[in-house]
């Protein structure tokens, strides 16, 4: 059967099980009792009772208002049967969302049936849980007035959810709704407000430092900087913020530089009751930026009621360095490094490199750790793009090498050793090691996460690297790269309905974005082959203008052989390799389309030279499907023996066309990315 949208209730009944534990006839005669008042009310509602939960039912309804006015009737119901009990009274919890289901055997699958079960938990005794897309439907049209819940951050569920209660006589809750456990921060982009609007760098820069000195605070989660940035300049409301990042505080303010003289105002403002927690302007001379921020975390852990003590109080104070030419320099390094795109391989805005910036700061001060490890990590993103990977790379290692000198304790420094490691010398167990130390010193490092969660990827350790990108998208709900990565990952891990739901809101979050939206809607296409929907692959493929250089052509050429669509990866085929003839510096691209089109020994003769010459990203690459005709080759077995990748994992696909229109999940597992432009990535590059 089609998908059909449909609104879905969810009913429990309270107590049930510790019930039936302690007088199971009991227990199970007040089942009865509900059952017997509760199942009569569906029919008249247009309600569908697709099954029965043990202690509760699954209703399906063609209209969001009768699925909540059947809820309402529900709970009236028990309130009149309760009142002439009260010794045993029977409370039910009651969830409605509403979205698209498909049915299969009489039962009906789809996310949006997972949502009205995750309701369930959140409602009050007695109470009705709604989600954010039915109350958009029956808004204005019921007479009990609707009260908004705290954004939730629900098990299998991709974003904070927003929901809301239905105020029904009696459902007042006891206390009011749970935050979350660990506060989350967002350190909204400081605006700039100096006489020079080139002074731009400095507001852009301080926010992150501010973000990173906030982020040493133990018990603070602190939002990282790639999903705060695009805050820039808005004007949305800080509880629209507040719920789109799942924080329960937002710090925001403004800079104004002139001269040697500072004006920083900053306020912390709470998320659900859009009060100022604290508030306060700072006119200081430059040298005292760093009291400052000291000063900003301090204040923001005690208004949220974090203390700052021993080690924590060390690294908020500790000054990076005195020389404030060369913190000067490291800002506007900061900045140049952010408007690089390895996506893209350019700078996105023109201007001095950012490897000129840090190099200079270092001049200035060479014992400045933080320039060493942000030059480090910007020489490892432009290795291979714009700079020679080896040359990169050895001088990456010097400047790591080097910040960890000066400071043992820099996340920044041990993530880009561990990157070195990973990346370069193909030391895993090293890498790990280095990625979990960044990670005790900083919990909040989203960057570190992200590498390690791609090692454990690399490692086929999917339950663990799960586990991280959950920590991820805590940390950085909004980060594109993250987000895309964790496509490839759940895909890789066998969790299909996850990736596939991932992906599609992947493409609707950067609608009007060109570049992240060529590369969303590549991995969509992707991935609904992947999981055996080839028809709506090539519905979403058909929408993507592809880039015409001979590289992305062959890759695509490469996916569309992968889908059966073999015409045209010849001709690609062909054109690189007229372009190559003069020049040997192939991509693993071409051993993929060797692989598709049949060419075996090619494949493997091309790949073997590619190692010879010095191939570094095979292991970002060994698990895609474009691989699998060469896969049991020894000589590809070779290859993993030489970057010391697994060789024994068990690979299983999911044929193409078995889970068209997306059929519920059976089992298998997959292994690519495709990326913006049909460049084929493996599913760590960045």
């Amino acid at each position: 059967m089609a998908r059909r949208l449909a609104a879905i209730m969810y009913t429990d009944l309270v107590g049930y099980t510790a019930s039936a534990q302690a007088d199971e006839a009991a227990a199970l005669s007040r089942l009865r009792e509900q059952e017997r008042i509760v199942r009569p009310l569906f029919k008249p509602f247009g309600g569908r009772e697709i099954k029965s939960t043990g202690d509760g039912f699954l209703v399906e309804f063609e209209s969001a208002l009768k699925a909540t006015e059947c809820a309402i009737q529900i709970q009236s119901r028990m309130r009149d049967r309760n009142s002439k009990s009260p010794a045993s009274p029977i409370l039910l919890r009651i969830g409605i969302h509403i979205g698209d289901v498909e049915e299969v055997g009489g039962d009906i699958f789809g996310d949006s049936v997972n949502i009205a079960a995750r309701l369930l938990p959140i409602s009050d005794p007695g109470g009705i849980c709604l989600s954010e897309q039915i109350v958009d439907q029956v808004r204005n049209k019921l007479n009990f007035p609707l009260e908004r819940l705290a954004p939730r951050l629900l098990k299998g569920v991709r974003d904070p959810l927003v929901a809301y209660r239905l105020v029904l006589p009696g459902t007042e809750p006891e206390h009011p709704p749970e935050r979350p456990s660990i506060p989350r921060l967002a350190v909204l982009p400081l605006a700039n407000i100096s006489p020079d609007p080139k002074d731009d760098y400095f507001a852009d820069g301080l926010t992150e430092e501010l973000i990173s000195v906030l982020s040493k605070i133990r018990g603070l989660r602190v939002i990282a900087r790639t999903s705060v940035a695009r805050y820039k300049g808005s004007a949305k409301p800080i509880a629209e913020i507040g719920d789109e990042l799942g924080v329960t505080s937002v710090l925001e303010g403004s800079v104004r530089k002139s001269g040697n003289q500072l004006r920083i105002s900053v306020q912390l403002i709470d998320v659900h009751s859009e009060e100022h927690r604290w508030a306060e302007i700072y006119d200081r001379k430059l040298e005292n930026i760093f009291a400052i921020q000291a000063e900003v975390a301090e204040r923001t852990a005690s208004a949220m009621k974090l203390e700052v003590l021993g080690s924590d109080r060390s690294a908020v104070r500790e000054r990076p360095t005195s020389n404030l030419a060369a913190y000067d320099l490291y800002l506007r390094g900061i900045q140049a490094s952010r408007r690089f795109s390895p996506g893209v391989g350019q700078h996105l805005h023109p201007g001095q490199d950012a490897t000129a910036y840090f190099e200079e700061a270092i001049q200035q001060d060479p014992r400045f750790s933080a320039a060493h490890s942000s030059l480090a990590n910007h020489l490892l993103a432009i290795g291979g793009v714009t700079q020679e990977g080896k040359e990169a790379s050895a001088k990456a290692r010097q400047h790591v090498d080097r910040a960890l000198e000066i400071d043992p304790r820099s996340s920044d420094a041990h993530t880009a050793r561990g990157n070195l490691l990973m990346q370069v010398d193909f030391d895993w167990s090293s890498a790990e090691a280095e990625f979990r130390q960044a990670l005790e010193i900083n919990p909040s490092d989203s960057t570190a996460h992200f590498w390690y969660r791609s090692l454990l990827t690399v490692l086929q350790r999917y339950s663990e690297a799960k586990d991280e990108l959950e920590e991820i998208l805590e940390l950085d709900p909004l980060w594109f790269l993250a987000k895309r990565s964790g496509v490839i990952l759940l895909a890789l891990k066998g969790d299909w309905d996850e990736a596939v739901r991932l992906a599609e809101g992947l493409v609707e979050s950067v609608r009007g974005e060109p570049h992240d939206e060529l590369e969303s809607l590549s991995l969509l296409a992707w991935v609904y082959a992947y999981v055996g929907r080839p028809l709506d692959a090539e519905r979403v493929d058909r929408q993507i203008r592809h880039p015409t250089d001979p590289a992305s052509q062959l890759a695509h050429a490469v996916f569309r052989a992968w889908l059966g669509k073999r015409e045209g990866v010849s001709a690609s085929l062909a054109a690189w390799e007229r372009r190559e003839k003069s020049e040997y510096r192939s991509p693993l691209v071409v051993v993929q389309a060797y692989a598709q089109t049949g060419r075996i020994e090619d494949a493997l003769s091309h790949l073997e030279q590619d190692i010879r010459n010095g191939e570094t990203y095979f292991w970002a690459h060994y698990q895609l499907p474009y691989l699998d005709p060469i896969r049991d080759d020894p000589r590809f077995l070779g290859a993993l023996e030489h970057f010391h990748l697994p060789t024994t994992q068990a690979w299983h696909r999911p044929a193409l066309g078995t889970r068209e229109k997306g059929s519920h999940r059976t089992g298998g597992r997959d292994h690519a990315a495709h990326d913006s432009g049909g460049h084929p990535r493996g599913p760590l590059e960045s």
